[in-house]
């Protein structure tokens, strides 16, 4: 590791304690934190990656594990001595893969069976070597994300035949090793196979990013499609308690969700897509949920202003935030959110109607392209975020791997 890799581009209140390459697949998306060890999922490297972080100041990556081939595996789960990786059709074409339905682009019954789709479950009592235990094989295009957090059910969000795009399906989870779905939920229109038709623009994208549950409550994410408060006290039938969309007049493509039941507060992000926000300027809300059947936004959190990050290249806006998993720090105060080239950053929501942002991280240009996508400017792109419970912050980047920062006071 070289030491200009530790030097940020910008920094506030934060500081950057390591760097690893991940073992030359520098690709990087989800991260979870578990035991001295970071697991990371990757999107052009295929498979994920296990790394020693033990010494934040000097993280060694130990292990690769690949997936099938043609077949994306950049999301990942933790708790205790188990581990989840989504298993889903490689979607590289963004524009494709993010402009309408893919349900109505691409038929999923006919797809060739050249990769897998499901969830993978690993054993990782011995944290450096994963062993898988479970497979669960979701018909259709695959999973593209999971939560879960512990307990008895996994919430994942998959496209199977018949509908527009991804859906919720709850997993019964009690024995790991064997996990069965029990349940299917989406919005209006998304059920074609059922004879539905969508009301919302072909060039909208409706599909569930993830929900994020926190006791019976499940918080989803739709992507254009805004965000919904479940019911999943019966995990066997769950309900739609609310709907709430802001896009349009927002730009819309909502991908997380975190309830703050303590607070009765829930905090959305919306993903930045294309290069100098060409799909429009991403935010962060406050939403007020005492009333789940009708929430209510009161702020947005303020937008980077340090640097002209809309010039700067790539694509600037939010994308991740840190969920507040059992297993790492708690906070229903400081969200902490990858916003891309801008790197990652820290808002206090004490007072939910005036968030102000308290630290920042922007580390520097990446020595060289993970992205094959041909063109792609040479900058950052922090994609995910995960702080442990020693505050501990762990970025990933799509090209430039994995950072641990340390954020002032926390």
């Amino acid at each position: 590791m070289t030491t200009d890799l530790l030097i940020p581009d910008h920094a506030h209140n934060m500081r950057i304690l390591g760097h690893s390459d991940q073992g030359g697949r520098a690709d990087g998306i989800q991260v979870m934190v578990s035991g001295g060890y970071a697991y990371v999922g990757h999107v052009f490297s295929n498979g994920f990656s296990v790394i020693d972080v033990r010494d934040p100041k000097a993280p060694k990556c130990v292990k690769h594990i690949p997936q099938p081939g043609n077949t994306w595996s950049q999301h990942v789960q933790t708790h205790g001595d188990i581990l989840i990786v989504n298993n889903m059709r490689n979607m590289l074409d963004a524009h494709e893969y993010y402009k309408g339905s893919i349900g109505n682009k691409i038929d999923v019954v006919a797809l060739e069976k050249d990769f897998a789709a499901g969830i993978r479950v690993y054993d990782i009592a011995d944290r450096a070597n994963p062993r898988e235990i479970g497979f669960l094989e979701i018909p259709g295009l695959g999973v593209h994300r999971v939560y879960w957090d512990g307990g008895d059910w996994a919430y994942l969000s998959a496209l199977p035949p018949g509908f527009t795009d991804d859906i919720l399906m709850i997993v019964d989870f009690r024995n790991p090793a064997k996990p069965q779905v029990v349940s299917q939920l989406w919005l209006p229109g998304m059920n074609k196979a059922a004879g539905e038709t969508q009301s919302w623009h072909p060039d909208r994208r409706y599909a569930l990013h993830h929900a994020i549950v926190k006791g019976d409550l499940a918080c989803g994410a739709w992507r254009d499609g805004g965000v919904t408060l479940i019911d999943v006290a019966d995990r066997y039938n769950p309900k739609i308690l609310s709907h709430d969309n802001l896009c349009p007049p927002f730009a819309g493509h909502t991908h997380n969700t975190l309830p703050l039941p303590g607070r009765g507060l829930m905090f959305v992000v919306e993903e930045a897509l294309f290069d100098h926000c060409g799909d429009g300027v991403k935010r962060n809300w406050v939403y007020d949920i005492r009333e789940p059947g009708n929430p209510v936004t009161i702020s947005s959190t303020p937008i980077p202003d340090d640097a002209d990050y809309v010039a700067k290249g790539g694509q600037f806006g939010p994308h991740n935030v840190h969920e507040n998993r059992s297993e790492g720090y708690q906070s229903e105060g400081l969200m902490f959110v990858s916003y891309q080239n801008a790197g990652v950053r820290v808002f206090d929501i004490s007072d939910p109607f005036r968030p102000d942002e308290v630290a920042a991280c922007v580390p520097p240009a990446p020595k060289k392209l993970m992205d094959p996508t041909p063109n792609r400017p040479l900058v950052i792109d922090t994609v995910d975020v995960f702080v442990d419970k020693q505050g501990l912050v762990y970025a990933t980047d799509m090209n430039a791997g994995l950072y641990i920062m340390e954020m002032e006071g926390l």
